[in-house]
């Protein structure tokens, strides 16, 4: 099972505590990394939940900058909110007192909007007094959500990577084939590279006939220097196992991204021996497909 490191999820619960319903809303979403980078946002006073969260987050995800976040409240009470009419008054005696301070020295405060004021905390007669409530009792809840947050995010992690693993297999299919139309090329590249060096000869020896012997000497020096199988020969094994890695599953994503290397590496001195049209078509297109398949195997973890 291959996974992307790409994913997100998020889950909300609630618990009646002290007589107040505590509200909270998980969210764990991550991107692609070279390692395993793990963030988290916690409300004040609540830090005690880091270690389990990371290591539970560890024991599932094996690379990929992960963010976990938590916002926790208490419920809003249905109906309309009350204010606290006598704490407006003094807020808005403050308010005035400082426009007057201001305007003393020649300076122009602006007034705050009623959205603004109703923002304020203290206003509200029926806020919830979450004093009351048990941390650590409250954590015990908490922490009881985060194996179905992991679930969810799995899940979707291994749906976009059983995606990516079938663009990945096509893309290797892509290259052995460009492999095999290679290996087809490689007799009429030797009857044009033979007919080349003959001409060569020719024009050195001022028409005079070439030896046969140091005629076939000197081809089997550049056959030897220009020969491919060596290269064809790698690229095949490496589709083999790029193949396997990928049958394998799991967090194959760092083996993947040093093979493309080694596929790139391969193409390269394809096209640099080639010395025919036809393979250095098929060497460039190689290029293509290889750089395409690594920008996807960066998604993997």
């Amino acid at each position: 099972m291959l996974h992307s490191m790409t994913g997100y999820a998020s889950q909300q619960g609630e618990r009646d505590l002290s007589g107040l319903r505590m509200v909270w809303e998980w969210e764990l979403r991550a991107v692609n990394g070279r390692g395993l980078d793990l963030r988290l946002r916690l409300p004040d006073g609540y830090g005690f939940l880091e270690k389990p969260l990371r290591d539970k987050l560890a024991a599932t995800v094996a690379r990929g900058n992960v963010a976990l976040s938590l916002r926790l409240r208490p419920a809003r009470p249905e109906g309309r909110t009350a204010i606290d009419e006598r704490a407006l008054h003094d807020l808005f005696q403050t308010l005035a007192q400082l426009q007057a301070q201001a305007a003393s020295t020649g300076l122009a405060l602006r007034a705050p909007t009623s959205l603004e004021v109703l923002s304020w905390r203290g206003f509200s007669t029926d806020s919830p007094d979450t004093a009351t409530i048990d941390m650590a009792d409250l954590g015990k809840y908490l922490l009881a959500d985060i194996d179905s947050l992991l679930a969810a995010f799995n899940a979707a992690r291994h749906a976009e990577g059983r995606a990516l693993q079938a663009i990945l297999s096509g893309q290797i299919d892509q290259i052995a084939q460009l492999v095999a139309q290679a290996r087809a090329q490689v007799p009429a590249r030797a009857e044009a590279m033979r007919a080349l060096y003959q001409s060569v000869l020719a024009q050195f020896g001022e028409g005079a006939s070439a030896d046969p012997a140091r005629l076939e000497q000197e081809l089997a020096l550049q056959a030897v220097k220009a020969d491919l199988a060596e290269e064809l020969d790698r690229l095949d094994a490496h589709c083999a196992a790029a193949h396997a890695l990928l049958a394998e599953g799991g967090a194959v994503g760092r083996r993947l991204d040093f093979l493309t290397q080694e596929f790139n590496r391969e193409a390269n001195t394809l096209c640099s021996k080639a010395q025919h049209i036809e393979l250095t078509r098929i060497g460039l297109e190689l290029k293509s497909v290889i750089d395409q398949m690594r920008e996807q195997v960066q998604n993997l973890e």
